[in-house]
């Protein structure tokens, strides 16, 4: 009788996956938490776009946060960047950080074996369903934001971070983009988090640990780092979608931002799926990996960020802060003779192309004393530009705040008329002066040679 019926406990089959993965989604939605989360993430942001937007005052401080009156396509963009910063971090440590802990707390990890028979596919099943709960959580907050802004203010042209005027339709398609882009990092911090439900147990510090990694990612693009080792941070492609919203675009760091951040998630995945094969579920005292959870979950990790590090820094000439004069001098040049001409219509002026605009920069960091590089809010630009038939060349004053990611705003300080003040007088009324102040992008990675520095002066004619 013994025999026999250990011969039917062997022979038994594991559950299919499709009927596993099934029973794990029906867990997760189950809960209060994630209901109200979902619940969340396809309401609130249509109602904080729609009204922030309708608002008088607008978070300028926010990138995009200034062209909320103007179109519906910033509100998406100013809730990705919250969202990259806050949301997204909170949601995967919510979700992911916890689906193992939980059978753990609960004490019901045998009851789960002996339904389903293979850890393998348990540890498939729970994650598929995380992952699908991030990626409606995620849609969520895009479409809901997305639809907010279009319905508040309505699907017009957006000002891109060099200034160009991007058309209803190519708008549209950049912000879905730039949240496609965002899954990346989001997925690496969700399979931190299933790494960190594995390796801790039922401690709290599993489900804090995406949150932590996050915000310790945050810090680091904070300091004055070189670029190597910013692109090499999984978080990092939170940030370059902005590269997206230039003519042309700056793909380069973006793209291996993402291709970072995949390479987590895959690691960070395939660590977590080891120890859960390697741990001893006869143990009911059970509370974490211990000595496993360094080497084969930290050890690895910190592996690839220095392997990345290195391959980054060889292909790249990119150990320096990635900000230099000449890149700087570039960017306001062009943003500024896109600006000009959307100022030209506003003001109903002829009509003037930026190749005969010919628009130039020079900005010093610090009065020019020191390096003539780096992030800093020391910098000043004069904009020079020319008009046709006129002898006298305009100029334009910037202080401009560079932040270390290569993000800067410029703010104007005279001439009054040009941008000193942040409304213009048009023939149909005040509106918001684009000169005033704008934001603009460095791409920290090398795209010209320094001895092309006089040529990176000059707006790029459309």
């Amino acid at each position: 009788m013994t025999a026999a019926i250990a011969h039917n406990v062997v022979s038994a089959r594991p559950v299919p996956l499709p009927r596993g993965y099934r029973f794990e989604l029906v867990k997760l939605v189950s809960q209060w938490r994630i209901r109200l989360l979902v619940l969340a993430c396809w309401i609130a942001p249509a109602f904080f776009v729609a009204g922030v937007s309708l608002q008088s005052t607008l978070p300028s401080d926010t990138l995009f946060g200034r062209w909320m009156h103007a179109t519906g396509w910033a509100g998406p963009l100013v809730m990705l960047g919250f969202a990259g910063t806050w949301a997204l971090p909170l949601l995967t440590s919510v979700v992911a950080g916890d689906v193992f802990a939980s059978e753990d707390r609960l004490g019901t990890w045998r009851h789960l074996l002996v339904a389903v028979r293979s850890p393998g596919r348990i540890f498939a099943a729970k994650a598929l369903a995380g992952l699908t709960v991030i990626l409606l959580l995620v849609a969520g907050l895009a479409c809901s934001s997305a639809a907010g802004g279009v319905v508040a203010v309505g699907s017009r042209p957006l000002v891109g971070l060099d200034g160009q005027l991007l058309a209803p339709g190519d708008a549209a398609g950049r912000v879905v983009l730039a949240w496609a882009c965002a899954l990346a990092p989001t997925l690496a911090l969700a399979a931190i988090g299933l790494l960190g439900s594995v390796a801790l147990g039922r401690s709290p510090m599993g489900l804090l640990l995406p949150a932590l990694v996050a915000l310790a990612m945050q810090v680091a693009q904070m300091l004055p780092l070189p670029v190597a080792v910013r692109l090499a941070l999984p978080g990092y492609a939170f940030i370059s979608w902005n590269g997206l919203f230039t003519s042309p675009a700056q793909a380069g760091p973006l793209l291996i931002g993402v291709v970072v951040s995949l390479v987590w998630a895959v690691l960070a995945t395939a660590l977590a799926h080891l120890l859960l094969l390697r741990r001893d579920f006869t143990n009911p005292a059970y509370d974490g990996a211990g000595r496993r959870a360094f080497t084969l979950g930290l050890l690895p990790l910190a592996a690839l960020t220095a392997l990345t590090v290195a391959v980054i820094a060889v292909a790249t000439p990119s150990m320096g802060s990635g900000i230099r004069q000449d890149k700087v001098q570039r960017s306001v040049a062009t943003a500024f003779a896109h600006l000009y001409r959307l100022q030209t219509r506003q003001l109903h002026r002829p009509a003037v192309t930026e190749a005969r605009l010919r628009a130039t920069a020079a900005c010093t960091k610090s009065d020019g004393q020191g390096a003539q590089e780096g992030a800093g809010n020391d910098w000043r630009c004069v904009v020079t530009w020319h008009l046709p038939d006129v002898a006298v060349a305009g100029t334009a004053v910037y202080q401009l705040d560079v932040a270390s990611d290569g993000r800067f705003v410029a703010d104007g300080d005279g001439p009054k008329e040009v941008n000193g003040y942040f409304l213009v007088r048009t023939p149909t009324g005040d509106a918001p002066n684009p000169l005033w102040q704008f934001d603009g992008n460095v791409e920290l990675l090398d795209t010209t040679s320094k001895g092309q520095s006089h040529a990176g002066n000059t707006a790029t004619p459309s």
